[in-house]
């Protein structure tokens, strides 16, 4: 119902945690847009909505389901890039205009961190932002350098130390067969090596989808980008797994672009879940064929 009271731009991504929560499009696309593995936001020009704009489609929503909103969703790619100023006047709009609002949260870039002080990411707490999704993608600086993340490994570290700083929640993403054959140890060793540096309360593991139309898509037509097979991915997985020293954390390797759906909490989980993908990993490798019935086929694999 609540989406014929908005106006919305192109395709809308959210969090699959954040299905049925309220979205509001404070921004259009991502101001980076730059990654050469994402196909998301192309067809946008990157631009912030004026605030003006945006509070009326608040109040709108408000003026039908005020009472029954819960979680709200600051899209587009990547809203913490607003001014500070901007994002505690959506914050306290829609505080205001819903009672039983629980959680605002939304998507950055390491970038938008960085350029935020903890201070500054603290009063955005205070004003109820009280979620952020940050793509962390991999902890190998050549993998990053190659996709076009535009910062290191260091520096994705330091931006979300400053969003934990602040008191808000991080949940953070990482892309399984991001560095490709040549780079998959590197990949699975370093991420899990950031990954725990960062400690965050929640972990996403998504499988790499190589989609045409990507700078990406172009360097595997080319040969310079060769991405792992199922298989391989797995023992990839399982070697990030294995690296990760997290003091609680919520870990979670079953989007739909994954082959082999698996989560836990860690550390309370981890041996069991290297044990699950060791028996996967050697039964595969004894029968090959067996793959179709243990993973998700390329077909039902999505983003």
């Amino acid at each position: 119902m609540w989406k014929k009271m908005l106006t919305y731009e192109g395709a809308i991504y959210r969090p699959p945690s954040e299905a049925k929560s309220l979205i509001i499009q404070a921004t259009i696309g991502c101001s980076w847009n730059k990654c050469t593995f994402c196909v998301s936001y192309k067809d946008k020009k990157f631009r912030a909505r004026p605030l003006s704009e945006v509070k009326a489609e608040i109040r709108r929503v408000a003026g039908h389901l005020g009472p029954y909103v819960r979680r709200v969703v600051i899209a587009d790619g990547n809203a913490l890039v607003l001014c500070t100023s901007k994002l505690l006047e959506l914050c306290k709009e829609l505080r205001a205009c819903f009672p039983g609002l629980e959680r605002i949260s939304c998507y950055a870039c390491p970038q938008d961190a960085l350029r935020k002080s903890v201070e500054e990411l603290r009063a955005l707490r205070e004003a109820g932002l009280s979620m952020v999704y940050l793509g962390v993608e991999s902890g190998d600086d050549e993998v990053l350098r190659r996709v076009r993340k535009g910062v290191s490994s260091e520096e994705m570290v330091e931006a979300c130390r400053k969003i934990k700083e602040a008191g808000i929640t991080l949940s953070v993403t990482v892309i399984l067969g991001l560095g490709g054959v040549e780079r998959w140890v590197e990949h699975a060793k370093a991420t899990a090596d950031v990954l725990s540096r960062i400690d965050p309360p929640y972990i996403g593991a998504l499988t790499l989808m190589i989609v045409p139309g990507t700078p990406l898509y172009e360097e595997g037509v080319k040969g310079v980008f060769k991405p792992l097979s199922p298989l391989e991915s797995l023992k990839e997985l399982r070697l990030m797994v294995e690296g990760l020293n997290l003091s609680h954390c919520i870990f979670r390797c079953n989007h739909a672009s994954n082959y082999l759906p698996i989560g836990g909490t860690l550390p309370e989980d981890k041996a069991e879940l290297l044990d699950y993908l060791d028996y996967v990993i050697n039964k595969l490798e004894k029968n090959p064929k067996l793959a179709s019935q243990v993973l998700r086929p390329e077909y039902l694999r999505a983003l």
